[in-house]
């Protein structure tokens, strides 16, 4: 492993344990899941959830026994409510109730915010040079907010900004 990766371990360890330290709500990490059809018969997605984590930004940090030392690219973000009956209003608007939906039938607390479609990222050496949101550029670990975008900033820096707004929020924003 070499001294790029051994620092993004690192330096996500102590984001984990500051937001942990500070008892930062965490949310929850869900798979969303197509069952196969049972003798014909279609049933309805599901979110299958996979753990808890913290969203800092673009990354998902591990927070639970299933997640503790695993991030992730932040993918889609659904809360747990009642999902509503379809009425047509626009694809996208369908889409979200179609999650919302299948939130609720994955067995996590109402009102409970589940990320999902999250891009698991492995903490090897094939961060060196990576084109994804988290990568290593010679020693230096670097974030982009997405995988398209060209700018990147270190790590150790966006980590700090990020938790730190979690840790002590602005004024208003909690309220």
């Amino acid at each position: 492993m070499t001294d790029g990766v051994r620092r993004t371990r690192e330096l996500l360890d102590a984001a984990a344990a500051r937001l942990q330290a500070a008892r930062v709500p965490d949310e929850a990490l869900g798979e969303y899941v197509r069952p196969k059809a049972v003798l014909g018969i279609r049933r309805e997605p599901v979110m299958r959830p996979l753990g808890r984590v913290w969203r800092v930004g673009a990354l998902l940090l591990g927070s639970s026994s299933e997640t503790s030392g695993r991030v992730w690219a932040t993918g889609r973000i659904t809360r747990v409510t009642d999902p509503g009956r379809s009425q047509f209003v626009s694809v996208s608007a369908e889409v979200r109730r179609a999650y919302r939906a299948a939130a609720a039938k994955g067995h996590f607390r109402d009102g409970d915010t589940v990320n999902h479609d999250a891009v698991p990222l492995p903490l090897d050496d094939s961060l060196r040079g990576s084109d994804g949101v988290l990568f290593v550029d010679g020693d230096a670990p670097l974030v982009r907010w997405s995988p398209t975008a060209g700018a990147a900033v270190p790590l150790e820096d966006y980590l700090a900004d990020r938790v730190g707004l979690l840790v002590d929020p602005p004024r208003g924003a909690t309220d």
